[in-house]
Order: C-alpha cells, then sequence, then structure tokens
C-alpha cells in the first residue's frame, strides 16, 4: 500500500513539474510552397508559435536538413502565453523538381525536439541560349553531336535530330555529309542557309531494313560549315542504333517449329602467356525444329576474333563458334570479355558469352 502511494505521489509530482515548464505549440508544422519558378529566387514562409506552459520558452536551435533551407527564428525568451516565430526560407536555384525539407526545432520545452516541413516543386528556368548550344562546331552551336536511335527493328526505319543555331551576326551556310559505307543512314540537309539569330534541325534517317548487321551499329557523320569540310572529332556526328529482328508476326504454330540455340554463358581460356595467340571452340546448337541462322558474332575487344564454321545450323546439329585472342597487346592481369551470338532463335536471340583468361 505505501509503495503504492509512493508511486502516485512521484506520478503527481512529474505532471506538476512538467506542468511547470514551458509547452511549444505550433499553429502548422508544415507549409506547401506549391509550384514555384526557380528563376524568381528564394522563397519564405513563417511558422507561429506559442508558448503555452508556466515557463519562459528558450529555442536554443533550429537546424535545416539542407543548406539551401535557412532558419531563422526568435533568439530571446518567449513568456508564457506569449507568441514567436521562425522564418525559413528556400533557395530554389539549381534545383529543378519536387522537394521536401525538414526544419528541426530543439528547446527548453516539455516537447524538446519538434520538426517542420516545408515542401513544393520548383519548375526551372529557360535554359539561356549560350548553355542550350554547348557543342561548337566552327561558328556553328549545336544542342549535342550524338544521335542514339536506340533499338530499330528489321524492316522500319527510325529517326533522329539535333537542333543548332546561328549566334554569330551573319548567316552561315550548313551541310551535312553522311559516310558513304554507312548507306543505310539518309540525311535530310544537304545545304542550307541559317540566317543570324535562328535555328535549324540536322536529320538523319536510319533504315533498318537497308543495314546487313544486327545488334550494336555505329555510324558517324560530319557536318560542313560555310563550305568547309574537315574530317575532324570537332566536326563529327557519332550516332548509334541496335538493330533487332522482328518476331512479332510470328504465329503460335511458328514459334513451336522455331529454332532454339544452346550455347555455354561462360567459357573460361585460363592463364596465358602475353605475346602469343590462343583460340577455344564453343559448340552452339539447335534444339529446334526449323534450321537455326547466325545472325552476328561481335565482341567491343579488338585483340578478340571471331568465327564461325556454319552460319545455318540444321535441327539437332550444333555448329563451332571459334573464339581467338591476341596477346600481344596486353598486360600481365585478369581479363573478363562479353562474346555475344545473335541468332534467330525467337525467344533468346541475343546470347552474351563470359570470356575469363589470367595473362601471366
Amino acid at each position: 500500500m505505501q509503495k503504492t502511494l509512493i508511486t502516485l505521489l512521484m506520478s503527481v509530482m512529474t505532471v506538476a513539474a512538467m506542468a511547470q515548464q514551458p509547452v511549444i505549440t505550433f499553429t502548422t508544422t508544415e507549409h506547401d510552397f506549391g509550384k514555384i519558378n526557380e528563376a524568381d529566387g528564394r522563397v519564405t514562409t513563417v511558422f507561429e508559435f506559442k508558448n503555452e506552459g508556466m515557463e519562459p520558452l528558450v529555442l536554443s536551435n533550429v537546424r535545416a536538413s539542407c543548406g539551401c533551407t535557412t532558419p531563422k527564428w526568435t533568439k530571446e525568451p518567449v513568456e508564457p502565453g506569449q507568441s514567436g516565430q521562425i522564418t525559413v526560407t528556400y533557395n530554389p536555384n539549381g534545383r529543378p523538381g519536387r522537394f521536401q525539407k525538414t526544419i528541426t526545432v530543439t528547446s527548453n520545452a516539455s516537447e524538446a525536439t519538434k520538426r517542420l516541413y516545408i515542401k513544393g516543386e520548383v519548375i526551372p528556368k529557360p535554359a539561356k541560349p549560350v548553355n542550350a548550344y554547348p557543342v561548337q562546331m566552327g561558328e556553328l552551336k549545336l544542342k549535342s553531336k550524338s544521335v542514339d536511335f536506340g533499338e530499330v527493328k528489321k524492316g522500319a526505319s527510325a529517326t533522329g535530330e539535333i537542333e543548332y543555331a546561328n549566334h554569330t551576326d551573319h548567316d552561315i551556310q550548313v551541310e551535312l555529309r553522311t559516310n558513304q559505307r554507312d548507306n543505310f543512314l539518309l540525311s535530310q540537309v544537304t545545304l542550307e542557309t541559317v540566317k543570324k539569330g535562328e535555328t535549324g534541325k540536322l536529320m538523319f534517317i536510319l533504315s533498318a531494313d537497308a543495314c546487313k548487321l544486327y545488334g550494336p551499329v555505329k555510324m558517324e557523320a560530319y557536318v560542313v560549315v560555310n563550305g568547309k569540310l574537315e574530317m575532324s572529332d570537332e566536326y563529327k556526328i557519332d550516332l548509334s542504333a541496335d538493330i533487332v529482328e522482328d518476331f512479332s508476326s510470328l504465329t503460335v504454330a511458328e514459334r513451336q517449329q522455331a529454332p532454339i540455340a544452346t550455347i555455354d554463358d561462360e567459357l573460361d581460356f585460363g592463364v596465358m602467356t602475353a605475346g602469343r595467340k590462343y583460340s577455344q571452340i564453343l559448340q552452339l546448337g539447335n534444339a529446334g525444329t526449323n534450321p537455326l541462322q547466325v545472325r552476328r558474332l561481335y565482341t567491343t575487344d579488338e585483340n578478340m576474333t571471331l568465327t564461325c564454321a556454319k552460319n545455318v545450323i540444321k535441327s539437332g546439329r550444333k555448329g563451332q563458334v571459334k573464339i581467338e585472342i591476341n596477346t600481344k597487346q596486353m598486360e600481365p592481369g585478369k581479363y573478363t570479355r562479353i562474346v555475344t551470338v545473335i541468332t534467330n532463335d525467337p525467344k533468346t536471340p541475343v546470347r552474351n558469352i563470359k570470356v575469363n583468361w589470367t595473362i601471366q
């Protein structure tokens, strides 16, 4: 009984002590700026608070979760029943998109830590012309010097473009030359005069059906400015695409009769000596019904050579993929490369084989 009375007395004393402490209450703990323009600069909101306790309230620290958010607050003690302010400023410069920030308030109140929140969405400011066209080609400025057509199916075509601008005080002549070997790449710019202050576009058309290759394809074109053709990297446009076979029209019966490529996923050459050539054979099989056609073998390593004894493999048969490695230019160490085999297997047309070796 005595123990219960002591516990009750201590609880009453604790409540009484807490009642004597400052109590901080906010009108709101969250502010939504909504959509704000980056170009308009900083935005500010004010959080009002009140001391509803029995002792003076002192804010010892107000800290933001990010340097882009700056808080200012009432530094002097806030007497019971009186109010104070926390002013929060957000800087949107260089921060396009949605944001949410936290402001942590520390004080001598009964609840020592409180958190405030601000949020919104920054609408980016329009890019300056000098930033919108960062690539310099003679007197011409371009937004980019590369085009990626992405995945393009055989039988289809794709278009790409690069915007350019004339920031000089006179007219500029622009011409585009594609590489003759890339006869599947067409240009829609032959000769064009761009007046000062005007913009234009370099237009490209890729005909996947005219391309003999499957898989990654790299192409190039050159921009001719004022009739001056320079076959240099400064004036070169790099273009790329991934040419894939279109299996979408196959019927259920055709898929059931389709070829099925079988090949190991990894090959280990073991330890090799620098300055020599090594080769190994991968067995490429056809577990399907119709003939398996090898569309392409490729790797990005110039020290590797890939050949296939048969480009057409009948049902139940196997062909040989020969991988040769020339270690003449290689330093000692461990190597891993990817060899890609592309076939007319509609389920897995692209097979990547990991090739490992060590140079001692």
